[in-house]
C-alpha cells in the first residue's frame, strides 16, 4: 500500500524535518535497504543486535526519497523527506493499524502454546473458499511480522488471518492493540515459553491478552480449558469447545476423520489433536457465514506447511518430518499419532525441546514416561535421540535405544543400521535443524 507524506505524519504523529507535507508524492515503505526500490521511503528498525539507522545513507543512495529517524540530528541532505519519530517500530505499528482501518477486513487473530500455525493454515484454506483472504506468512508472528502482514495485504482483502506469538507478558496485548481483531482464538495452553514466564498460569495470562483489544461485538473461541476460562477478560461472545463434542475420531496414515456438532469432517493429515484445531476453525468460519460444505471442502484441502508432518521417501526409508517446532504437548501428540497409525518397523528420532527453563530435564523425562506406555515386548521400534536434553527421554523410557550428540551421527546410524522400509518420525524444536538428518541420509 502506498502512502502520502500527510498520511504518514497524521498516523505516526511524526515531525517533518525536511520536505513539503502537502506533497502529492505517493510511496511504498521499506525496512530493508537490500530490497529498497527507487522512490521508496525507508523505515529503520532497531533491535537488540542491529540498528537500521546505520543504513540510512545506503537507503538514500539506492533511491529512497526519504526516511524515518529516531535521531533528529542524523540528516542526509540528499533525501527529499525526513521524518522524526520517537520509536520507529511504534511508527511501523501505527501505519499497520492505519492499513487495517483503511482496508477494514474481518481480522481473525490466533495464538496458543502449539497449533497456532496449523489453525491459521486451516482457516486460510476454509475462508479462501468464500472470501479474498490474506494471512501471516510462515510463522512471522511478532510485531515486525504483524506489520509486514498488513503492509503486504491486498487492497481487496475480505478477511485477514493473523498468527500471534510471544515470549513474554505484554507482547500479545501489543499485537491485539494494533490489529483490533474481530475474532480471537486460543488453541491451547501448554509449557512452551515456561522458561521466561515461570508457570502455566502466567502463560495463560499472556495468551489471553489476545482478547484485550478484541472488538466488543467480536467473538472469542477456545477449547473448554480452565486456564483459559479463568484468565480471559472479555465481555462479548465466548465459545468454549469441550473435548466431548469432538466424537468418532479416526486416525489414518494420511487423514483424520471426526464428528463435530453432528457433521463429519475429513482432514488430509493425521493426528487426534488436529480434530480440536479444526473445530476451532469451524467455529470461526461459521461466524463469518461460511457454508458447512465450504468448511468441509477447505478442511479437506488443507495442507500443513513445511516440516509439519512432511512425508518423504529417502533411500528406502519413509521419513515423517515434524520438526517445525516442539514442546511437551506437541511431542506427545506426535508420538501418539505416529504409533497409532504406523506399524513396525518404525523409528522415533526425538530431539531437544527448547525454552522449558529449569525443569527442562523433568519435561524430557516425562516424554520418556509417556513413551513407555507404548512399550511391548518384541515390538520392533527403534528409539533414537539427538541432543543433551533428549537423552533423558530415552533414560526415562522402558525402551532401549541410542543417543547421539549430532544430527550427522544419527543420520549415519539410520543409514547403516535401520531396515529399508522403516518409517521414521523426526520430532524436535526448530533449533535442532532435523532436516539435516534427511539431507545427510540422502547424501551418504
Amino acid at each position: 500500500m502506498q502512502f502520502s507524506i500527510r498520511e504518514v505524519i497524521d498516523n505516526t504523529k511524526g515531525i517533518l524535518l525536511k520536505g513539503d507535507i502537502n506533497s502529492d508524492i505517493k510511496f511504498d515503505i521499506s525496512t530493508d535497504t537490500r530490497k529498497i526500490n527507487k522512490g521508496d521511503f525507508y523505515l529503520p528498525l532497531r533491535g537488540e543486535n542491529y540498528d537500521g539507522h546505520s543504513f540510512i545513507d545506503n537507503a538514500v543512495k539506492r533511491g529512497a526519497i526519504g526516511y524515518f529517524t529516531q535521531d533528529g540530528t542524523k540528516i542526509n541532505n540528499e533525501a527529499e523527506f525526513i521524518i522524526y519519530v520517537e520509536n520507529s517500530l511504534v511508527a511501523y505499528l501505527k501505519l499497520a493499524n492505519y492499513i487495517r482501518r483503511k482496508i477494514n477486513p474481518k481480522v481473525i487473530a490466533i495464538t496458543g502454546s502449539s497449533g497456532k500455525t496449523t489453525v491459521k493454515e486451516m482457516l486460510f484454506s476454509v475462508l479462501n473458499t468464500t472470501y479474498k483472504t490474506h494471512k501471516t506468512a510462515l510463522n512471522h508472528n511478532n510485531e515486525i511480522g504483524l506489520c509486514e502482514t498488513f503492509f503486504k495485504m491486498p487492497l481487496d482483502t475480505d478477511v485477514l488471518v493473523l498468527e500471534m506469538g510471544m515470549r513474554n507478558l505484554g507482547e500479545i496485548e501489543l499485537l491485539s492493540l494494533y490489529s483490533n481483531p474481530d475474532i480471537g482464538i486460543i488453541t491451547n495452553i501448554g509449557t512452551a515459553h515456561v522458561e521466561l514466564l515461570g508457570n502455566i498460569k502466567n502463560i495463560a495470562v499472556a495468551k489471553c491478552e489476545i482478547a484485550t483489544h478484541l472488538k466488543k461485538d467480536g467473538v472469542f473461541i477456545a477449547p473448554d480449558c480452565s486456564n483459559i476460562k479463568e484468565n480471559v477478560n472479555f465481555d462479548g461472545e465466548k465459545i468454549f469447545i469441550p473435548n466431548k463434542e469432538i466424537k468418532n475420531i479416526k486416525i489414518e496414515k494420511d487423514r483424520t476423520i471426526f464428528n463435530y456438532k453432528n457433521e463429519e469432517y475429513i482432514l488430509s493429515v493425521s493426528g487426534e489433536h488436529n480434530a480440536m484445531n479444526a473445530s476451532l476453525a469451524v467455529e470461526a468460519a461459521k461466524k463469518l457465514n461460511v457454508s458447512i460444505d465450504n468448511i468441509k471442502k477447505g478442511l479437506f484441502e488443507f495442507k500443513p506447511i513445511e516440516k509439519r508432518w512432511e512425508i518423504s521417501n529417502i533411500k528406502g526409508f519413509n521419513f515423517i518430518n515434524d520438526s517445525y517446532n516442539a514442546n511437551p504437548e506437541s511431542m506427545k501428540a506426535a508420538i501418539k499419532t505416529f504409533l497409532s497409525v504406523y506399524k513396525p518397523p518404525v523409528a522415533l528420532v526425538l530431539g531437544d525441546m527448547g525454552e522449558l527453563g529449569k525443569d527442562s530435564i523433568m519435561y524430557h523425562k516425562q516424554i520418556g514416561e509417556f513413551l513407555s506406555s507404548y512399550y511391548k515386548k518384541d515390538f520392533d521400534i527403534e528409539i533414537l535421540t539427538v541432543g543433551e536434553l533428549s537423552k533423558f527421554i530415552l533414560k526415562a523410557s522402558l525402551f532401549e535405544g541410542k543417543s547421539f550428540k549430532t544430527n550427522y551421527e544419527c543420520a549415519k546410524y539410520i543409514n547403516d543400521n535401520l531396515k529399508k522400509g522403516t518409517t521414521i518420525l523426526l520430532k524436535a524444536s526448530r533449533f535442532m535443524k532435523f532436516e539435516e538428518i534427511i539431507e545427510t541420509v540422502k547424501n551418504l
